[in-house]
């Protein structure tokens, strides 16, 4: 049975038992509160500032530029990709408490101040080169903390499938469907320095100058010594030039072609006697030059025979590492993560999830799924325990964010009584002293 209006309600089954609705007393996102913590400690407020332009006039406003940015990242963060969650991510107490003073009472933005701010305000020239900017910024802040002397950059590309009339999306015959065609740049801890939205008719290298040379000057700048990893779509010669001019080493796959193979024929024969059931690997180190090369560079070929395969597996890297060619194919190999993180961003914050009319809203969509990213990748590698430190961004999301909480005011005070669950007192009191323990940014 029920009670009056603004009641709690009974339930026959317990006579001891209240049911009330309490929204905006009541959260499911309370471990955002760890990484707004860790984006105080990194400076992003002052990146806001520095990189961002609030071209309002006038003071009738009421979210304050960083405000609205931190709802549209942090929602993303959580799981709500989609504008219409505003409504109800409005009154939440973990949002509220995220912004400034002026919407711990008042709420943050519905969703038609959030659709404002993304496809107008954020749209515009100088705050779309802004929001790159700022990304790149933040994933500085925490190169100081372990940093290797040594930067292994890995890009690729992938697909982002659209299903309306989405400004410049196109068929893409690779994968097989209508998409635009992002390219990402990462570094070896999984921070994505750079993305790229693309049309979907591109080549997957296309563009490859304007993401990674900036990118090579900066850490050379840093004094950093710069590797480059990418897969076959990247074989292009005028990418080797770029980089041999630079000093940059590099293991970048080749496909297979007739002329290779031939250099490589004493290895394509199958080993006599019973077959293995491990398989057997075969590598090989070779100078060869391409009709399309202007000197001769080493190509590293690895032959595995598989126990019930017909033929071997063969595949061939273009280098000018100084390593052995099986240190070659296994670093190259490790560009395998790259794919591994693309696929974080799928599926913990949405970032194919492009589903504006306009192409210049869709980039601003991005790039916010992908401070997104960075902000749980950071929070990943900086503050999380070492037991816990391998757990994926979508484990971080469904364990660590998805903690529940009651919001409770007192004269001078806000509490937030957290559920004790994957989100346990001791782990939350270790990632603040690990957050507290970051040096301070520059500035």
């Amino acid at each position: 049975m029920g009670e009056s209006q603004n009641q709690p309600f009974q339930l026959s089954f317990n006579r001891f038992l209240r049911v009330d609705f309490q929204g905006s007393r009541v959260t499911s996102d309370g471990g955002l509160i760890l990484v707004r913590e860790l984006d105080e400690r990194l400076g992003l407020s002052r990146l806001i500032g520095e990189h961002l332009v609030d071209s309002r006039t006038g003071r009738n406003w009421q979210f304050p530029l960083a405000d609205l940015l931190r709802q549209s990242v942090y929602s993303r963060l959580a799981g709500y990709e989609d504008l219409n969650d505003a409504a109800r991510l409005s009154a939440d107490p973990t949002f509220r408490l995220m912004g400034s003073e002026k919407v711990w009472e008042r709420g943050v933005a519905l969703t038609s101040t959030l659709h404002w701010f993304e496809t107008d305000l954020l749209a515009r020239e100088e705050n779309l080169t802004g929001l790159a900017t700022l990304n790149r910024e933040l994933a500085a802040q925490a190169e100081g903390v372990g940093s290797p002397h040594r930067v292994v950059l890995d890009m690729d590309s992938s697909e982002s499938p659209v299903y309306g009339e989405q400004e410049q999306s196109a068929y893409n015959g690779y994968f097989g469907s209508v998409c635009y065609h992002p390219l990402f740049l990462f570094n070896s801890q999984g921070d994505c320095l750079v993305a790229k939205l693309r049309p979907g008719y591109v080549h997957s290298a296309d563009g490859w100058e304007e993401v990674l040379l900036p990118e090579i000057e900066r850490q050379r700048q840093n004094g950093k010594e710069v590797v480059f990893r990418a897969d076959a779509a990247f074989a292009k010669p005028e990418i080797y030039e770029a980089l041999e001019e630079r000093g940059v080493k590099y293991a970048i796959r080749l496909p297979a072609n007739e002329n290779l193979e031939r250099d490589i024929e004493e290895l394509l024969t199958r080993p006599v006697g019973r077959p293995s059931q491990r398989p057997v690997v075969r590598y090989k180190g070779f100078l060869d030059q391409a009709a399309s090369w202007s000197t001769a560079r080493r190509v590293v070929a690895k032959v595995e025979f598989h126990a019930g395969e017909l033929f071997p597996r063969v595949g061939f890297i273009v280098t000018n590492l100084e390593l052995p060619s099986r240190a070659v194919v296994r670093f190259y190999n490790k560009r395998g993560t790259a794919e591994h993180w693309i696929k974080e961003g799928k599926l913990a914050v949405s970032w194919t999830r492009l589903s504006c009319h306009r192409f210049r809203g869709n980039e601003v969509r991005l790039c916010l799924s992908v401070i997104a990213y960075n902000l749980g990748n950071l929070w990943r590698r900086l503050a999380l325990p070492r037991r816990i430190g391998n757990w994926s961004l979508t484990s971080l999301q469904q364990r660590l964010v998805k903690t529940g909480g009651r919001l409770v005011k007192h004269a001078r005070y806000y509490w937030l009584l957290l559920a004790e669950g994957h989100l346990t007192r001791q782990r939350f009191g270790s990632m603040l002293r690990r957050i507290a323990a970051l040096p301070q940014p520059d500035g």
